[in-house]
This record gives structure tokens, C-alpha cells and sequence, in this order.
């Protein structure tokens, strides 16, 4: 079983268990389950930056990032920057993440959140709702054509977008379909976590103009992103190049002008 099987594994028996502490209606009796969601799409289609900045405290493959930072002061940081949206980790075994740290950091900004998740169920697409996101992603590894389907579907009655992840070509292959917003090329293999921006260059002449391009990880300098440009990418999803700074806001805000 490689990581990706264990996080799957884990987080199916996860969202059991919150299933039988905290009902669906609970949810949506949420203050943010009907608020008015804000277009992270829209954003990159237009931004000169396209920047997706993350709060990542640790990771499989690096283990701790940063914990001396509060969410808030990541987050405000961020969207002081420039940042077009933000990605929130929430998964607590893993990646040291928490729903909570996704209604902080909606408590404090007004900019698109993405709830960065390993999502297999309807029922985490309500939480994101629940908790202020704008986004959910969808990862094309762990989930069939079938449940991408049924999941992106879900989340745009919701009234949230979807970014797609994929890291390969069968994946892509398999995945397009109209209920998704944005497709974003991982340069992490997520079974190996071997990096390389190659990932991204070899997948984009086959992601149809329709969807907005986001490269993920593995983004650490100014040059990658010109590197990326030309591939059609408009969306440059950077986390621990700005979380292993002492200062994630002032990091991101070096970044994005010099772009």
C-alpha cells in the first residue's frame, strides 16, 4: 500500500465516523452554507499573476513545514499580497490541517478558498460549504470517472467550482467533463513524490481551452512560472515555497512582485 492508498484509506473511515457525529443538517444550518461564493475561475482568467498561495503546516513528504504561524496572520498575509485565492489543507493526519483552519481563514479574507482535501464523499463537499469554501478539489488518482462526475456535479449545486487534479495522461482522459471548472497537473506524483514541472508541460497542449490551467507544486521561483507561462497555465498553486519563510505574507508579497 503506497501513501496515497493509506491517506485514502484513512480518510474513507474518517468521514464514517464524522457521518455518525454530525448530521448533514447540522451543515446546512451553517452561517456560510448559503453565503455567495466567489469565482476563483474568473480570477485567474484575468489575473497578470495567477498566484494560489497555501496554508500547509506539514506534509508525507517534508513533514513539519511551519507551526509558528496563526491562520489568520498566513492568510491576511496572502491576500495583502496579491494572492488570487487561497488553499487550505484540511486533513489532520497528514497534513496537520483542520476544518477550522478553513473557517479561520474565511473569518479573515475575502478571496477565493480552496478546501484542499482528499475528497471521496458528498458529505465532505457539504463541510467545505459548511466552512466557507469557494472551491473543492477533486484528484483524478483517487476517484473514478463515475465519482468525479457525481461529486463535481454536487459541488456546483452548491455553488461551488471544482479544480480537478491530475497528474498524468490516463487521468486527464479520463476526467474532462463540463462540471469542471479548472484542471490543475500536480508535479508531484502523489505515490512517489517525485517533482518535476515536466508533468505539467507534457499534459497542457491536451487540457481543452475551456478550463482554466493550474500547475501545483513544486513552484519555488519566479523562472518556473515563466517556464509555465507559455503552456497556457494561469494558475501557479505554491505552498511551502512561502510556509517554510519566517514570514509567509511578506514571502508571497516578494514573490508576486517580482512577477
Amino acid at each position: 500500500m503506497n501513501i496515497l492508498d493509506k491517506i485514502i484509506f484513512d480518510k474513507q473511515r474518517e468521514v464514517v465516523l464524522k457521518k455518525s457525529i454530525i448530521p448533514v443538517s447540522q451543515l446546512e444550518s451553517s452561517v456560510f452554507f448559503g453565503r455567495e461564493t466567489i469565482s476563483l475561475s474568473q480570477k485567474l482568467r484575468t489575473s497578470s499573476t495567477g498566484i494560489i498561495a497555501e496554508h500547509k503546516r506539514r506534509s508525507p513528504s517534508k513533514s513539519v513545514i511551519n507551526h509558528s504561524f496563526t491562520v489568520e496572520e498566513v492568510v491576511k498575509g496572502y491576500e495583502n499580497a496579491g494572492a488570487c485565492g487561497i488553499s487550505v489543507l484540511t486533513d489532520g493526519k497528514y497534513f496537520g490541517g483542520s476544518l477550522d483552519d478553513l473557517l479561520l481563514a474565511r473569518a479573515s479574507v475575502n478571496i477565493p478558498l480552496l478546501r484542499k482535501e482528499f475528497i471521496v464523499d458528498e458529505y465532505q463537499i457539504l463541510e467545505a460549504k459548511a466552512f466557507g469554501a469557494d472551491l473543492i478539489l477533486l484528484i483524478a488518482a483517487v476517484l473514478t470517472r463515475e465519482e468525479i462526475k457525481s461529486l463535481s456535479e454536487f459541488a456546483k449545486k452548491l455553488g461551488l467550482e471544482v479544480l480537478l487534479e491530475v497528474h498524468n495522461q490516463e487521468e486527464l482522459e479520463k476526467s474532462i467533463m463540463p462540471t469542471l471548472d479548472m484542471i490543475g497537473v500536480n508535479n508531484r506524483n502523489l505515490k512517489t513524490f517525485e517533482v518535476s514541472l515536466d508533468f505539467s508541460k507534457q499534459l497542457a497542449s491536451q487540457i481543452p481551452d475551456d478550463f482554466v490551467k493550474v500547475s501545483e507544486s513544486g513552484i519555488s521561483s519566479i523562472e518556473a512560472i515563466s517556464e509555465l507561462r507559455p503552456y497556457g497555465y494561469s494558475g501557479f498553486l505554491i505552498g511551502e515555497n512561502f510556509m517554510k519563510t519566517d514570514n509567509a505574507g511578506k514571502a508571497a508579497t516578494e514573490f508576486i512582485k517580482s512577477l
